[in-house]
């Protein structure tokens, strides 16, 4: 491996959900990282951790730990499940949350992110040729569950720290749409004032900034940026409501037990709003979830679910329901209707065999809040900017909930459909950040 490249410039998206890696040598086109899952190259890296519990030859115990695709290839191939911890980047602003136990061991949030991090530098510097210490990392505007800037800076410091941990020197900020904006800005060849909405696992942010060839020959100044907003809401929100609406009463949600001649909920709620944030579900490996579930199975009018919510629970499958709720949001947002399916088992024995038809309508009227919550932001940038609808040129969408057609409707009822654009929706954030290190402006 050759020495750091100085002309080479990386852009780091970490994600909620998947993260992306990008380079940038001037006079020449960005090149994204690929990696290996299950046979075929991609480039997006899943921001996973996955730890295990082996044996030495000598009999004694030692933890190991994956990140990525690795991770889940790994985890999705064990007899034996260890733990499969998701969504970290959700936790950053939480000052509670500092870090879980795993094997008798507790671990700090930021050595987990650490470890994830580590892996994605070392297989790009593989890929790229060259050592990497030095990149531009994606922030959003609001962290998820950040109440304040306070809160948004202590959650940017944690990050700074895992990247330390995982041998960078130096990382400057970005945050997210603005670097989507530098992604789109490349395609241009007159100047545009754009609005920009970046939809990730956890944030929903948008930025509006004046972009194009005139302004990159000048150079960019503050005032390019008319302002960001930002709510700690998108896809991971909109999977939440797949849960509790289609899957949750399935596994029991709405059943009952017995209990001195009355009937009351069989299992607690709290339960149930861990299993919303499929991330969570890992943490509900406990002896005391397992004592609850025994008593709630002894009384339940429908045992059956609470079984099937057992079994959920202790075979620690958070990927398995995400997987299948990504696949039902990705068919509504091809057609009108749908069939969530969530099997476990083989061909001959189940233990959860779930088939419930939804529709879009039904899925639309689920996330109902959300997307108010998501035009509130957008017409409160507006506001804040002092800019008409009129004014805006285009508006680039990108991230996954991109695609949800009532997230899209959003904008082409506002701006119109023919203003939209798009386009890589999953790296335009890591490409944008590739050309925001080229750029000697302080982040």
């Amino acid at each position: 491996m050759r020495s750091g490249d100085p002309t080479a410039h990386i852009g780091i998206d970490f994600g909620t959900t998947n993260s992306s890696v990008a380079l940038h040598v001037p006079g020449s086109p960005v090149q994204l990282a690929s990696f290996s899952f299950l046979g075929a190259q991609i480039p997006s890296f899943r921001s996973v951790l996955y730890i295990e519990q082996t044996r030495t030859a000598a009999g004694a115990k030692r933890s190991h730990s994956l990140t990525g695709p690795a991770a889940i290839e790994h985890y999705l191939q064990a007899d034996e499940k260890g733990r499969l911890i998701q969504s970290l980047k959700s936790h950053l602003p939480s000052r509670s949350l500092t870090g879980t136990e795993v094997f008798g061991r507790r671990i700090r949030l930021e050595e987990l992110i650490s470890r994830i991090v580590g892996d994605l530098r070392r297989q790009a510097e593989h890929q790229f040729g060259f050592p990497i210490r030095t990149a531009t990392v994606g922030r959003p505007v609001n962290f998820v569950g950040a109440e304040s800037e306070e809160d948004n800076a202590f959650a940017v410091e944690r990050l700074r720290e895992a990247f330390a941990l995982a041998g960078f020197e130096q990382v400057r900020f970005e945050l997210e749409p603005i670097a989507a904006a530098y992604a789109y800005e490349a395609t241009l060849d007159h100047d545009e004032l754009i609005l920009i909405g970046d939809f990730g696992g956890g944030t929903s942010d948008f930025s509006l900034i004046r972009v194009g060839p005139s302004i990159r020959r000048r150079g960019r100044t503050p005032q390019d940026l008319l302002g960001n907003s930002g709510v700690g809401l998108a896809g991971d929100a909109f999977d939440a409501r797949i849960v509790r609406k289609l899957v949750s009463p399935s596994l029991g949600s709405n059943s009952e037990a017995r209990s001195f001649n009355k009937k009351l909920p069989a299992v607690p709620a709290w339960i149930y709003a861990n299993l919303e944030r499929w991330h969570y579900l890992s943490f509900l490996r406990t002896n005391n979830v397992r004592e609850i579930l025994k008593g709630a199975l002894a009384r339940a009018l429908e045992p059956e679910k609470i079984e099937a919510l057992m079994h959920v629970i202790d075979g620690d499958l958070g990927y398995q329901l995400h997987q299948a709720v990504q696949q039902v949001k990705f068919e509504l947002s091809q057609s009108e209707a749908a069939e969530f399916r969530f099997r476990d088992g083989t061909a001959h024995a189940s233990f959860v065999d779930l088939r419930i038809p939804v529709t879009r309508a039904e899925f639309e009227s689920w996330i109902a809040e959300d997307l108010a919550a998501i035009e509130g932001s957008v017409e409160e940038l507006l506001r804040v900017s002092g800019v008409g609808a009129g004014e805006v040129d285009r508006v680039f969408l990108t991230g996954g909930s991109s695609f949800v057609p009532a997230v899209r409707r959003i904008f082409s009822t506002r701006f119109g459909a023919e203003r939209i654009r798009g386009g890589n929706e999953f790296t335009s954030v890591a490409h944008g950040l590739a050309l925001r290190s080229a750029d000697p402006l302080p982040a």
